[in-house]
């Protein structure tokens, strides 16, 4: 008989916006003519730029020409847009990398599920609390992790990140292996320092760890004293791999572009301490697994760094942010404990009157029709907290405050 991977038995019921999605729909049945807003799952709502669209089309015109035609590319990315990530997104921060360390995808979440594949399952890992769902339930299903108890699964050392602590994660009292950073993290909204971050970097080097460092959505940083990519740190280089998307930075949620930066220097160990660099084993894992992202879309991701793409893709972040702006300061005019919205399209609130993050989202659903994500989806440090995201339209953003006004107010 065929034997399942019962790691799988250990996740907790759905993925978390399956869950959402299904409470929305089951309202929606029932209430058919309820105004829904949605700032709740992180999806952008603005068109591709027009630099982008334009490329696009080249690309297409292209692909109905023989002489012009491509067939399969390189799985790793054509050079022609690997060297402007790494010209604009790396060099003017002081980070030189080689063509060969940086890895085109279909997307960050694929990439960080992805990673920890090629590192063993004894090893021992840390992620902060709340953070996004993928980092924990991949490990889940390769076996890391213990079961589910007490709200905590076994084996996974938790990094509490709340109001008390100023949303910093502690360095961990234990030796941990792989560690889970996200900055600007998701869902807080928070960013750490460039003095945290190199604790964490001393951390690693110090005890042979791996950063696993989702920069997602470095983009949105307006602070300029806030790092946007690790390697900024001395030495991180040697202990960090760090995950970038086009999706919420230029609006590719459904286009799917993304990389990934495995420089030559970082190491893991076999059971014996043999060292092995990380580059060369995600390469032939990407190579085995994946075909490389289509010719078209990246010919549109290089259109990103065009001097009209970089201005165009600049005011949509400007366009969330100013999102983000009405939602934090609206919130925080009735009262509500509000953090994130300045460097990051994410508005964590404290519920008002210590109310469950679930019960809240259900409130919000039936009595002003706004969809938001439930912090405890994110963690157990996440009770009584609850996310909302600014990649609404402007219109359905202004909408969605005096809606919660109206209703929410604590003052």
């Amino acid at each position: 008989m065929a034997i399942i991977n019962e790691n799988y038995l250990k996740l907790q019921g759905s993925y978390l916006f399956a869950e959402i999605a299904r409470r929305v729909a089951k309202f929606k049945e029932e209430n058919p003519d309820a105004d829904i807003i949605r700032l709740g799952i992180g999806d952008v709502t603005r068109p591709l730029a027009p630099a982008v669209i334009q490329s696009l089309h080249a690309a297409v015109d292209e692909m109905a020409q023989a002489a012009t035609f491509r067939g399969y590319g390189p799985e790793q990315g054509y050079e022609f847009l690997v060297s402007k990530i790494i010209e604009h997104d790396f060099v003017p921060r002081g980070v030189q990398l080689g063509i060969d360390e940086v890895f085109v995808s279909d997307g960050s979440k694929s990439d960080v599920g992805n990673f920890q594949e090629i590192l063993g399952t004894g090893n021992t890992v840390a992620i902060t609390d709340p953070v996004y769902p993928v980092y924990l339930d991949t490990n889940v299903m390769a076996g890391r992790t213990g079961f589910f108890q007490h709200g905590r699964y076994e084996n996974i050392v938790y990094l509490p990140c709340n109001a008390e602590n100023g949303f910093v994660p502690e360095l961990p009292k234990a030796k941990v292996d792989m560690i889970y950073l996200c900055v600007p993290n998701n869902p807080t909204g928070t960013t750490l320092s460039k003095e945290e971050l190199t604790k964490w970097v001393n951390y690693a080097k110090a005890n042979q760890s791996i950063i696993l460092f989702d920069a997602a959505y470095e983009a949105y940083i307006q602070e300029a004293a806030v790092p946007h990519s690790i390697y900024e740190i001395p030495g991180a280089k040697d202990v960090a791999v760090e995950f970038r998307s086009f999706s919420k930075t230029a609006g590719f949620t459904g286009t799917r572009c993304a990389y990934t930066v495995v420089p030559k220097t970082v190491m893991a160990y076999t059971s014996k301490g043999e060292a092995h660099p990380l580059n060369s084993l995600w390469n032939r894992r990407h190579t085995t697994k994946f075909n490389g992202v289509p010719y078209i879309i990246q010919r549109g991701a290089e259109a990103v760094y065009s001097p009209e793409g970089r201005q165009q893709i600049k005011e949509t972040v400007q366009y969330y942010m100013t999102n983000a702006k009405i939602i934090r300061e609206g919130l925080q005019s009735i009262g509500l404990q509000v953090f994130g919205g300045v460097n990051a399209p994410y508005i964590w609130l404290k519920t008002p009157h210590n109310m469950d993050s679930w019960a809240f989202f259900d409130k919000m659903l039936s009595e002003v029709n706004i969809v938001g994500t439930p912090g405890t989806g994110f963690g157990p440090s996440g009770a009584g907290y609850f996310r909302l995201t600014a990649f609404g339209s402007r219109e359905n953003t202004e909408a969605a405050i005096e809606r919660i006004k109206t209703t929410f107010s604590i003052k």
